[in-house]
């Protein structure tokens, strides 16, 4: 695993990135990381906190974009040292790469930044483990050349993750077949079974979602093997301030995970 906090947990398992879409204040933050930390302690599930501490992809000027970069990054780091668990977050810019690096343990390229070199070579060089969005617009196999710029740049330390394709103006999809494709550059690969799930470009500047296919994305991942999942919750989905059409109420994630734990030991026991 890329993360060495997570060596105890049982390797056999998937791995958890959870938390919410954006950290809105220090209490939600803490609620949602003890939450999920002690339903993953139960499971043995290795668990990484997300949380965005900016959001700069936004449809519309008047869209939650944070609480402020260094309030926001703070909180990170305090769940990280009071909780003992790896947290990540997005980066948006080669400056941002060294600011988060010193606030988390791995740092998080957009779907739509996946291709900008600098930040890659960025990320790469604070020697946090890089995890990288493949692009809505991409094949997974053209997904090698953002690992080759990150490995090329002094760091091996690298996870890519699936999170559907543009399928007309209004929708995504997932093809399967990128988990197997990806895992060949011999990097973990990750599911992401809320932002697979959106409906971008809504009239309504708002971007859409269905969350009630979560867990139909999700048990479809692990079937076919996906070294770990993604997933957006929040207390409240709809008064969240980032994202709320896709996440996953908090209180059904333990549910969610203990039927993925079932399926994911089946299919290590249906292993050639």
């Amino acid at each position: 695993m890329v993360i060495s906090k997570l060596q105890h947990y049982n390797s056999q398992n998937f791995f958890l990135i959870a938390g919410p879409c954006a950290i809105e204040s220090k209490q939600m933050a803490f609620e949602i990381a003890a939450h999920l930390k002690d339903i993953c302690e139960q499971l043995q599930i290795p668990f990484i906190f997300k949380g965005s501490y900016k959001k700069a992809n936004r449809s519309r000027l008047d869209s939650f974009t944070g609480i402020g970069d260094e309030k926001a990054l703070s909180i990170l780091k305090k769940i990280g040292e009071e909780l003992c668990v790896p947290v990540t977050t997005d980066i948006h810019s080669d400056a941002e790469a060294t600011i988060a690096a010193e606030y988390v343990d791995m740092l998080q390229i957009p779907a739509f930044l996946c291709r900008q070199t600098s930040l890659l070579v960025a990320a790469a060089k604070t020697g946090k483990p890089v995890n990288i969005k493949k692009g809505q617009f991409l094949s997974p196999q053209a997904m090698k050349w953002a690992v080759k710029k990150v490995e090329e740049s002094g760091n091996e330390n690298i996870l890519l993750t699936e999170r559907g394709s543009t399928f007309g103006y209004h929708d995504l999809v997932v093809d399967y077949r990128s988990i197997p494709a990806m895992q060949s550059f011999g990097v973990p690969v990750v599911l992401d079974c809320t932002h697979s799930l959106q409906q971008p470009n809504q009239a309504s500047g708002v971007t859409g979602g269905q969350p009630a296919l979560i867990e139909t994305i999700a048990k479809a991942g692990i079937a076919v093997g996906v070294d770990g999942l993604f997933i957006e919750t929040h207390p409240e989905p709809s008064k969240a301030k980032s994202d709320g059409a896709n996440m996953l109420p908090l209180n059904e994630i333990k549910s969610l995970l203990e039927r993925l734990v079932t399926i994911r030991q089946a299919v290590i026991k249906l292993k050639p």
